[in-house]
């Protein structure tokens, strides 16, 4: 997801709340004027196209909207309402995670390990909740806090559960939604597919098993903005029993190759997201979220790349990617550098580059370091997910196809046996 990596391949207005003058005791219905409707993201409007229609079709997700629709139509408070959404965004997760490791029926004939039903289910959730005119008064920024639960539950980023004790090793991975979907809105991010088959795992490692947990985040610059990351790490990097013994973050890179991202930089680079949404500027630390002071210019990783990179993990090769872009100190232009930064550079691209996946790489990093959590810890970018040959052409193509499918499943395969060497070699450089 770094923005050269791209060539090769997420004031509230009040509603009157007046109560109506009667004569006579109101009914729940008639005590506030329902809630208009707000308007969509541009994320769902893309669902009504009809690639994202045959995802969900072929996959079973198509008919959740409608339950959900449903739910919300005989919710008659706003804690009815966060009980149903909190639960269907958790039903949503459980549902995506069962179907990529096999558990219950197929839904359709899209293969399991489709990172993309969850996208656009999600997507139809929260469009219905923007569509929803409940029959109490709810306010803009009450709606948004519905749609906040939906997204929070719906991508396991609350419900990440270690088990304590030295018998197990904790391992936290993150994933991505797909993304440049104006271009090809049939793609899929092989991260968000990894988290989905790797979540609530155990493998086996040379230090013992581990158990693997697995959130997915989306392609947005403003949730990031938000501390999205930082609330769903910080748990489990904070002194223990639970605490993690080793996390990555994970996103799509570059055409042909595994990259462990030696070093993060602080820098936005207004690549847009998938609400078309442009920012250019520091990495902003949200209030409240333990930081290192001064904000540094690079963090680094702790992971064993050098473990790593020699081991056979799978088909594709493994790089220690030590490059950066930055600005030398006392300087005033760009520079390209192979082997890292020079002291007292400011930051414009790290390793995995400018866009969000060197910026959840930078914020979880930064978070490891603020809170002194002396575990491994880094950023690893997976090959690009392409589409088979005669299927390239968005226009024309096929949602999916057999290399495609294969291609998704061996990135998943190699994430899982990195995962191990990584485990295995942790406090190793």
């Amino acid at each position: 997801m770094s923005r050269r990596a791209r060539l090769g391949t997420l004031g509230a207005v009040l509603l009157a709340c007046t109560p109506l003058a009667l004569a006579t005791p109101a009914t729940p219905a008639a005590a506030a004027a329902p809630a208009p409707t707000t308007p969509l993201t541009v994320e769902e409007q893309r669902l009504t196209g009809p690639v994202p229609q045959e995802i969900l079709r072929r996959s079973g997700f198509d008919g959740l909207t409608a339950g959900f629709t449903r739910g919300l139509g005989r919710t008659r408070s706003r804690a009815e309402a966060e009980r149903l959404v909190t639960a269907e965004g958790r039903n949503l997760w459980r549902r995506a995670v069962d179907r990529a490791q096999g558990r219950g029926p197929d839904g359709g004939d899209l293969s399991r390990d489709d990172d993309r039903p969850l996208y656009w289910a999600r997507l139809a959730l929260t469009r219905a909740l923007h569509e929803w005119r409940p029959a109490f008064a709810l306010d803009e920024r009450r709606r948004a806090e519905l749609v906040a639960a939906v997204e929070r539950t719906s991508r396991g980023q609350d419900s990440i559960e270690l088990p304590p004790g030295a018998g197990v090793k904790r391992v936290v991975i993150t994933g991505f939604d797909p993304f440049q979907l104006d271009s090809d809105v049939r793609r899929s991010n092989p991260s968000g597919a990894a988290a989905l088959a790797l979540d609530g795992t155990t493998v086996e490692t040379p230090a013992g098993p581990a158990r693997i947990e697995a959130a997915v985040f989306p392609v947005r610059w403003a949730d990031f903005a938000d501390g999205t990351v930082e609330r769903t790490l910080l748990p489990h990097l904070r002194p223990g029993p639970g605490r993690v013994d080793l996390f990555t973050t994970i996103s799509q890179g570059r055409v042909g190759r595994f990259d462990v991202e030696r070093t993060n930089g602080a820098w936005r680079g207004g690549y847009p997201d998938n609400l078309n949404v442009s920012r250019t500027g520091t990495v902003p630390v949200p209030p409240g979220i333990p930081t290192v002071t001064p904000q540094p210019q690079w963090t680094t990783t702790t992971l064993p790349y050098a473990a790593i990179t020699a081991a056979r993990t799978g088909p594709f090769p493994v790089y220690d990617n030590t490059a950066v872009t930055e600005i030398p100190a006392g300087g005033t232009e760009e520079v390209h550098r192979a082997d890292g930064p020079t002291p007292g550079s400011t930051a414009r691209a790290g390793g995995g580059g400018d866009y969000l996946s060197n910026e959840i790489a930078y914020r979880a990093t930064l978070l490891r370091d603020a809170v002194r959590a002396q575990v491994p810890g880094g950023h690893l970018h997976t090959p690009v997910l392409q589409f088979g040959q005669g299927n390239t052409d968005p226009a024309h193509g096929q949602v999916t196809d057999p290399e495609f499918v294969n291609n998704r499943l061996a990135i998943t395969a190699q994430i899982r046996s990195v995962l191990a060497v990584a485990v295995g070699n942790a406090g190793r450089s």
